[in-house]
């Protein structure tokens, strides 16, 4: 959930060459991917776009 928009959406972390961020697939040398791997649910990120820090609240975490 993007903590300033409450705007809640799903993302999987794949490898370079899968990454669609259309399709919410993340690649996982993203500074948003690399920020979410070992999170839990309950946890918050923060993380530097280039439109400045973003702060995002971690929902749920499932493994394929």
């Amino acid at each position: 959930v993007d903590e300033d928009t409450d705007e809640e959406k799903t993302y999987q972390i794949v490898g370079e060459t899968e990454a669609d961020i259309a399709k919410g697939k993340l690649n996982i040398k993203s500074p948003l991917a690399r920020a979410l791997i070992g999170k839990e649910a309950g946890d918050s990120v923060e993380v530097m776009t280039p439109g400045g820090g973003k702060s995002y609240e971690v929902v749920s975490v499932k493994f394929k």
